[in-house]
């Protein structure tokens, strides 16, 4: 398979993607903003969150599911909080911009905190949090998803991969990224494990009927993920009280749909039986590093931490601990260089969108 895999310049994806959302009505500054968002999962390694996406938004976007011209309002707002409603608009375009009033508001209060409501899928979470680096803070980021998650001791799908992300500056060391689901892994690897024809590893998923799998095909006719540790043994309980504190500040913290009412990001997939809030949901959170403690102090201990874990003695055929973000930037110095590698199906799909919009595609 490996042989067939074709490999593209990120910023030749970046412009398909900017040229597809502007031809769906997108305009201008929010394509490419959304544009951003998708190279950076694939420039980071994150397949699952990256091109590979865009067919489910241009299916959305052209059959009207999605608003190509939201007008993002703060519904309700303190010094340091605030509630945003989407408007129905792209996650790519909603989240960036509840992204920088979370972090506006830490600039000036110290801290900042906003829940949204009636958006859509948001790309990947570690996105956000580097954009509080950005500005010297530390950054929050978490979403709800569509039903793909089992509850521990559950049959069938309840909660969604809700993702949760968190990034801390530092000072000559690189910063500590973490960019997680709270499922043993996220709904797009298996969906990439079928593409590929792979089986998948036991503890990630069960069939409809509530047994453990190793098909993915199995997980995606009417199966499930588990949560993050999978049964109880192994920690189980963490992940699914994880992502049920993800989905109470995503949505119904801001009044959007929580749990197996949450919309789903595909046009074939089949609408909740009923709504209980107004689209998807994500929160965001910056926190200014002064109002806490002297920053270059506090970067200089992020340092020594870094180094500590590195130094930590190695387990047996292992290369020693990594910190959270070195495979992501890893991979972002290789594929910055080398490009993005897609699989024929991903390129069959952008070829796909190709023709139904009349954008090029190379």
């Amino acid at each position: 398979m490996t042989d067939r895999i074709r490999t593209f310049p990120w910023q030749k994806l970046h412009e398909f993607c900017r040229d597809v959302f502007r031809r769906l009505d997108v305009p201008e500054a929010d394509a490419r903003v959304a544009a951003d968002v998708l190279s950076a999962a694939d420039l980071r390694g994150i397949d699952s969150h990256g091109v590979a996406r865009l067919r489910s938004y241009a299916d959305l976007l052209a059959a009207g599911r999605i608003n190509p011209r939201p007008r993002v309002q703060i519904v309700r707002e303190s010094p340091s909080t605030a509630t945003v409603d989407g408007d129905n608009g792209l996650g790519l375009v909603v989240g960036p911009a509840a992204n920088t009033i979370a972090m506006d508001k830490a600039a000036s209060a110290g801290s900042g905190w906003v829940a949204v409501c009636h958006t859509n899928h948001y790309g990947i979470a570690g996105y956000y949090v580097l954009k509080a680096l950005e500005r010297d803070m530390i950054g929050w980021a978490m979403t709800n998803t569509t039903k793909a998650v089992a509850p521990l001791w559950g049959a069938e799908r309840v909660l969604g991969t809700n993702p949760l992300a968190i990034a801390f500056p530092a000072k000559e060391e690189p910063p500590i990224v973490l960019d997680m689901s709270t499922c043993t892994v996220p709904y797009g690897k298996i969906e990439m494990a079928m593409r590929r024809g792979e089986t998948i590893p036991v503890g990630w998923a069960i069939d409809r009927e509530g047994r453990p799998t190793t098909d993915p095909t199995a997980m995606l006719d009417g199966g499930a993920l588990l949560p993050l540790g999978g049964d109880r043994e192994h920690g189980g309980h963490k992940g699914y009280g994880l992502a049920l504190a993800i989905d109470v500040l995503s949505g119904v913290l801001s009044g959007a749909n929580w749990g197996p009412f949450t919309p789903p990001f595909a046009l074939r997939q089949a609408l909740p039986s009923r709504r209980v809030g107004k689209g998807i949901g994500h929160f965001f959170g910056a926190l200014r590093i002064d109002a806490f403690r002297d920053p270059e102090e506090f970067k200089t201990q992020v340092d020594d931490f870094v180094r500590t874990l590195r130094s930590t003695r190695p387990a047996p055929g292992t290369q020693g601990p990594l910190v959270p973000g070195d495979p992501e930037r890893e991979a972002e110095k290789e594929r910055t260089r080398s490009g993005i590698p897609l699989l024929p199906v991903v390129v069959e799909e952008l070829q796909e969108v190709s023709r139904n919009t009349g954008v090029p595609f190379d």
